[in-house]
């Protein structure tokens, strides 16, 4: 997959793709069913298959004094889109210039002078442009004259009738639903990131911990998750070599004072390497409890104790 972050002169073979057009945040199956769209549209016309999408997300702009919302940050998602096969990547830098583009010369400066698109793919619901004044119906009547076709996707429900959508996979994890996370993903969610040095107080009562910033990443509930530690070998290359089980606390850790803001902290089983300023991949498969104060640390290393007999066993099912 070749990643593109500007449209100016591009190369004839990186235009005249079928383009799927989103946010894409988190690559959910509700995604990948525009994208099969577009994936099926690209092999009637003999053409490449394209994402274009945005960074930073537009809510990160418009409303930048909002938490964390992230399911993917935007390397995630690059990472996300070659698993799928995708042939080409625009990724546009969405700025006040970007925002400030009228729907009309977002489709005749990216879409037909900028990508040369031959088809577009977009969810039924797609807006664009300043306002997001822009529409399907918009897109139809320009692509007709353009010289471009379009495909309105209908929203695609899980089989409970829940729509796949980035906005119910963020209530599941906020509400403590990894699984149910999942299915709505087609994968657990995961949070990517490098191992950094903690206070090593968990080396101190028997629970070392590989600790992992959250940075944009949404926040799920805090609390006690089972999981799994991905480690990844090659700086260039989200390819994880080996999964590790664990327990991992998601959380401010109010049994120390308190943080300013929440990390993961993952206790690995039968793991005992030094891996600080790895890149690894933790994904999220089990709910086992809230986050809580302890009065002291007997009573703390028996309920760790007891999560990773709860986490293993949550593991042992996958």
């Amino acid at each position: 997959m070749r990643v593109f972050r500007s449209f100016d002169n591009l190369k004839d073979d990186a235009r005249g793709a079928v383009v799927a057009i989103g946010n894409f945040d988190g690559l959910h199956l509700g995604h990948q069913t525009v994208l099969d769209h577009a994936r099926q549209i690209a092999r009637d016309l003999d053409a490449p298959l394209g994402i274009l999408t945005f960074e930073p997300h537009p809510r990160m702009l418009f409303r930048a004094d909002d938490p964390p919302f992230r399911l993917t940050s935007a390397d995630d998602r690059v990472t996300a889109a070659s698993d799928l096969n995708i042939d080409l990547f625009f990724e546009a830098e969405f700025d006040r210039d970007f925002a400030a583009m009228s729907a009309e010369e977002f489709i005749e400066c990216i879409l037909v002078k900028g990508l040369g698109a031959r088809h577009i793919v977009v969810g039924w619901d797609f807006c664009f442009g300043k306002g997001r004044a822009g529409n399907v119906d918009l897109l139809r009547e320009i692509g007709e004259k353009s010289g471009f076709g379009v495909t309105a996707v209908e929203p695609v429900t899980h089989d409970n009738g829940i729509v796949y959508s980035s906005t119910a996979i963020r209530q599941a994890l906020r509400d403590g639903r990894p699984q149910d996370a999942t299915h709505l993903l087609g994968r657990p969610w995961e949070v990517a990131g490098v191992v950094i040095k903690g206070d090593q107080r968990g080396r101190t009562i028997g629970f070392p911990t590989a600790n992992v910033a959250l940075g944009n990443h949404l926040r799920p509930k805090y609390g006690v998750y089972a999981v799994r530690l991905g480690l990844i070998s090659d700086e260039n290359s989200e390819i994880v070599d080996r999964w590790i089980d664990g327990v991992a606390n998601i959380g401010v850790r109010p049994s120390f004072g308190g943080d300013a803001d929440a990390g993961l902290e993952a206790h690995l089983f039968d793991f005992d390497q030094d891996i600080y300023g790895r890149r690894v991949r933790v994904r999220l498969h089990g709910f086992i409890r809230g986050e809580q104060k302890f009065d002291g640390l007997d009573a703390l290393k028996a309920q760790i104790a007891a999560d990773v007999i709860a986490a293993k066993e949550i593991l042992r099912k996958i």
